[in-house]
């Protein structure tokens, strides 16, 4: 979340910002504020009931030891009164910096100034294409009848076990899965992040820390029993590992990698734009994690987008990258790349990868900092990228790579897999 004292110090520059994001914050900055300065005062008055109760209670003593004995039982007296008075004030400072904290919950990150402003993702600017559209043979499919030709994908088994978009992947459907993870961990590994595994159930604390809650909390599959969710995402859990932590300056950068599988409830609408792989209640992500020092979070940023541009050029899909407008963009993120493949059977461009940096928003949610060369504590900045998410990386790769005689194997991915084709 915001922190209040950058609104307080740039009210303006965060309406402004804000507004990118299509929403007026204006009445709710003032509410913030507002509370901001009654908790503050009543903070005062509390550390004032305090300091004078601390001195009185060291006077009773000493006016003991003199024999003054009604005076001091006077003093008691206004000492109990003080305490009475500081319990009160503590409540009310504690209902206070509760509602202060609430609000601040419903404000998003504010927009990096080159993000463009825009309602929708018509909005987003387009600022790198590469790779060839291949020229498909007469009778291409789109993925989901591929994966039923093949028997790679079973959609209805699926169906039939869990519910609709939770898919079943068979034979060489597994085996070309399992070869993305792997293929995806080690250009991760070799580019310098850690690989982690992580629990694939997160507690609240952990889904506030990383701006999940309060505002996704129907999206995410929720396990009322034990009060734990189900991670969207490894960016959950693994940023969710420095909670709670102050770092040495020496320690940035961070960079950590972790596979798991992804839940998430709303699948959106029907329709051939959701068929398939398109989209899923449940899927497999590689995710790459940065912890940065603030000075150098955009030139990591900018990093992770070669980092993921370079497997995509491996793989040789057809790709975009998108700046998101403001009103495209998530709760949590200052600026977001997205990465989008051609699906050439589809004739549609397919989200395969969000890249962002959060500067400190889910740093100050988390409690995150490192302690610089004068020895403050600062908050770090956090990002994270899809790298990759599977399911329509799969899906371009069965529909770019078909031929009548199969689906080829990507060159890259023939070591992993132990066959060059899907017949």
């Amino acid at each position: 979340m915001l922190q209040i004292a950058f609104i307080r110090e740039n009210q303006e520059q965060v309406a402004k910002g804000l507004a990118k994001r299509n929403l007026d914050v204006t009445a709710l900055l003032e509410e913030v504020l507002a509370l901001d300065e009654k908790r503050r005062s009543t903070q005062v008055e509390l550390d004032n009931v305090l300091a004078e109760s601390n001195k009185l209670s060291k006077s009773i003593g000493e006016l003991m030891k003199n024999g003054e004995k009604a005076k001091a039982e006077l003093i008691k007296e206004k000492t109990s009164n003080l305490r009475d008075q500081s319990k009160q004030l503590t409540e009310q400072l504690n209902a206070i910096s509760a509602e202060l904290t609430e609000k601040l919950y419903t404000i998003p990150n504010v927009p990096n100034d080159i993000v463009p402003t825009g309602k929708d993702a018509d909005d987003n600017l387009n600022v790198f294409e590469a790779g060839e559209v291949p020229s498909l043979h007469e009778g291409a499919l789109p993925h989901w009848e591929l994966a039923k030709k093949y028997d790679i994908i079973d959609f209805e088994l699926g169906n039939k076990i869990t519910g609709a978009g939770f898919p079943v992947y068979k034979g060489k459907g597994a085996r070309l899965q399992r070869a993305l993870i792997s293929y995806f961990l080690d250009k991760n590994t070799e580019a310098g992040y850690k690989e982690y595994q992580v629990p694939h159930l997160i507690n609240e604390a952990s889904g506030y820390g990383t701006g999940q809650l309060p505002d996704k909390e129907g999206q995410m599959y929720h396990c009322t029993v034990d009060d734990l969710y189900l991670i969207p995402t490894a960016e959950v859990p693994v940023t969710n590992i420095f909670r709670d932590v102050i770092l040495q300056e020496s320690e940035l950068p961070i960079k950590c990698t972790a596979y798991t599988p992804c839940f998430r409830r709303e699948a959106g609408s029907y329709g051939a734009h959701v068929r398939g792989l398109n989209r899923l209640h449940q899927f497999d992500k590689v995710e790459i994690v940065r912890i940065e020092h603030p000075d150098n979070s955009y030139q990591a940023l900018d990093g992770m987008v070669e980092h993921v541009k370079g497997i995509l050029n491996e793989l040789k899909l057809p790709y975009r990258i998108l700046r998101l407008c403001g009103g495209d963009m998530g709760f949590t993120s200052a600026l977001t790349y997205d990465f989008e493949v051609f699906s050439t059977a589809q004739d549609r461009w397919l989200e395969i990868s969000s890249v962002s940096n959060f500067e400190t928003f889910q740093a100050n949610r988390l409690k995150l900092r490192f302690k610089d060369s004068d020895g403050k504590n600062q908050l770090a900045h956090t990002l994270n990228g899809s790298s990759l998410a599977l399911p329509r990386v799969l899906a371009g790769i069965l529909e770019n790579y078909q031929t009548p005689e199969g689906i080829v194997i990507p060159e890259v991915l023939r070591p992993y897999t132990g066959f060059d084709i899907i017949d």
